[in-house]
């Protein structure tokens, strides 16, 4: 299976990034199938770090990208749609795009979930005027992470990996667009 995932995930994410995904499901169908892996992203989470409920409800609001899917042969990127909560209700979606450049190979996914410390930082995400350098935030999801995790700059980014395997040492950035219900 993970043999398969590194073609697979290279297709996905350079077809999104050259297609200019569409930041919300465009049908019925697809935004409750993204809701529906959003929940189980959420509760598989929860079952991983069962401090992450707490540390969430502190948030001002959240976003959920259940499947981030990355690839790199060199140049890489990484697509994901999610649902963004706004003190525990939706109020739209939000998709993540990255680019590196360096040495890399191979695939992966992974949910990335994103908390915001208040309502300024929520904005700014909303905006369209946040960046992250590539991996510099992000805290692997893990039994306490959500107890121990920390915001910088109103933000605060925990991952958990799904699967695939990655070795990489690039530079690069993730960019983020939201679109409200």
């Amino acid at each position: 299976m993970r043999k398969s995932i590194v073609p697979i995930a290279l297709l996905v994410t350079g077809l999104a990034i050259l297609s200019g995904c569409a930041t919300a499901p465009s049908s019925t169908e697809g935004k409750a199938t993204l809701s529906r892996d959003v929940n189980t992203a959420l509760a598989k989470a929860k079952v991983q770090d069962p401090s992450l409920q707490a540390f969430l409800d502190k948030a001002y609001g959240y976003a959920i990208l259940p499947t981030v899917g990355k690839g790199a042969v060199g140049v890489g990127g990484a697509y994901g749609k999610g649902e963004v909560f706004e003190q525990g209700r939706k109020i739209g979606y939000c998709d993540l795009t990255q680019a590196t450049i360096g040495v890399a190979l191979g695939g992966q996914t992974f949910t990335e979930i994103i908390a915001f410390e208040n309502k300024a930082a929520l904005d700014n995400f909303k905006g369209g005027n946040m960046k992250f350098a590539a991996q510099a935030t992000a805290v692997a999801l893990k039994a306490g992470a959500g107890a121990n995790a920390k915001f910088s700059e109103g933000v605060s980014v925990l991952t958990a990996s799904e699967e695939g395997l990655m070795v990489e040492a690039s530079i690069g950035g993730q960019t983020f667009s939201f679109q409200p219900l």
